[in-house]
């Protein structure tokens, strides 16, 4: 029975693989053949293609498209994130009252919120010199694009602290409306957790209706990850490259290779040896296991969307235990935004010489200070590390016409960074997931080897 379990895990990875890949050489396919339309005279065929498989519909040049790719990929992304409140809520409310001890609860946050913040660091200080290496070669030194300073998409400016004080909902519907206040759906999580976990066996009946739920969850969030999830991958990927033409990409090569290279280095560095370092578990066991999370966070772009895939993986692969997987994925997906700090210190070194500005090694530390502080209270969705890049301009007083500009040609091509950096987020979340565990002596060696 094992075996074919196995077998059947096995299976979806393998079909997530090969919608990758084949979503991958869908979209340059689509890619040059757009270019070559276009390029020939035949614009017109190319619209048509584009409104039967690409079109975004709810826009409002889409009211005549079908836009069937968008239309899976747009399903599967929404009925992923359909699970995502009260998936934290359920989770982190058992988790919260599973933990007997008070003291075992407190070395378990503790050690998570610190695991975070190290890698964090580490991530930020790399990223950092990197992204000056690249700009002291002059390789940012490219030619700002004419669009006018009103077209960047810009955000209200914030003081990255106010995350603090909208953690605590003054309206509990209100934090379950919506996804962008997963924070306080955490807050609210451990409070009814911790109030069970008081009060005891008085609260068995609403315990129950709590594991019921989350076997509801569960159940759903298996049949859409195995049965939709490698069709809806590869409607994403292929559409994502198809719509994105060679005009964008080219002015800013440098930033995204760059980018996306040492993202992809620090995921297959930094975590297998955080991991040998702190627990002397074999390394390439863990990232065997968790590259189909990477491998799903790279096509969804969204850590919450992972999160039920981690959680399996966490939990069935790598030998965690239940109740702090947990506590410790949830908190993860909700503050640990490892990857995108490392896209800012590239996008804001980036936009800054671009600009004009000489960008010191001190600038840098302070963009790090920055990035940390906003991303700890980035909302786990598509695009939101972007968005908050002009804060990040702000803080650092970065707001000319100039960087604002360059600002607006970072948005336009930033898609294949942003999904390049959710691999970070994810496989971070199980690292520190893994030696949370190990440090609390509950992780099951047999099955991380396995």
């Amino acid at each position: 029975m094992g075996k074919e379990i196995n077998k059947k895990k096995m299976t979806v990875v393998k079909k997530m693989m090969i919608a990758l890949v084949a979503g991958l050489l869908v979209g340059a396919a689509f890619l040059l053949l757009r270019e070559q339309l276009i390029s020939s005279g035949n614009a017109q065929v190319w619209s048509v293609i584009n409104k039967l498989l690409f079109q975004d519909i709810t826009a409002a040049d889409g009211v005549t498209g079908i836009g069937l790719f968008y239309i899976i990929g747009q399903i599967f992304m929404q009925g992923l994130q359909l699970a995502i409140v009260p998936l934290v809520l359920v989770s982190l409310s058992l988790a919260m009252c599973s933990i007997s001890s008070s003291s075992k609860l407190g070395r378990i946050a503790g050690r998570t919120l610190l695991g975070f913040f190290l890698f964090y660091v580490v991530g930020a200080a790399l990223a950092g010199l990197v992204a000056y290496g690249v700009k002291s070669m002059g390789m940012f030194d490219v030619t700002l694009p004419s669009e006018a300073v009103t077209d960047a998409a810009t955000l209200d400016a914030f003081n990255p602290l106010a995350t603090i004080v909208s953690a605590v909902p003054s309206n509990i519907t209100a934090a379950f409306s919506s996804n962008n206040s997963i924070l306080a759906v955490v807050v609210v999580a451990i409070i009814i957790g911790l109030c069970m976990n008081a009060l005891g066996e008085k609260t068995d009946p609403f315990k129950k209706v709590l594991e019921s739920g989350n076997e509801i969850i569960q159940y759903y969030l298996t049949f859409l990850i195995n049965k939709v999830g490698p069709v809806a991958i590869f409607c994403l990927i292929s559409r994502t490259f198809a719509i994105y033409g060679t005009e964008y990409l080219a002015p800013a090569a440098a930033y995204i290779i760059s980018a996306m290279l040492t993202l992809f280095v620090l995921v297959v560095t930094i975590y297998p040896i955080g991991i040998w370092i702190t627990t002397r578990m074999n390394p390439i066991q863990f990232v065997k296991k968790i590259a189909k999370v990477g491998v799903f966070g790279f096509s969804t772009n969204s850590s919450a969307a992972c999160l039920p895939l981690n959680t399996r993986t966490c939990v069935d692969e790598l030998g965690c235990s239940k109740e702090i997987t947990s506590f410790v994925l949830p908190t993860g997906m909700t503050i640990n935004m490892n990857g995108t700090t490392v896209m800012h210190m590239f996008a804001a070194t980036f936009i800054a010489t671009s600009a004009g500005i000489d960008v010191k090694p001190a600038n840098l530390a302070v963009v790090a200070f920055l990035s940390i502080c906003a991303a700890m209270g980035c909302p786990a969705i598509p695009i939101a590390g972007t968005t908050l890049i002009v804060t990040i301009l702000s803080g650092m007083g970065w707001t000319s016409d100039a960087c604002m500009i360059a600002y607006a040609l970072v948005v336009a091509i930033n898609r294949p960074v942003e999904m390049a950096l959710l691999p970070l987020n994810v496989i971070g979340d199980a690292t520190v997931n893994v030696i949370v565990n190990a440090k609390e002596k509950e992780l099951d060696k047999d099955i991380y080897n396995g």
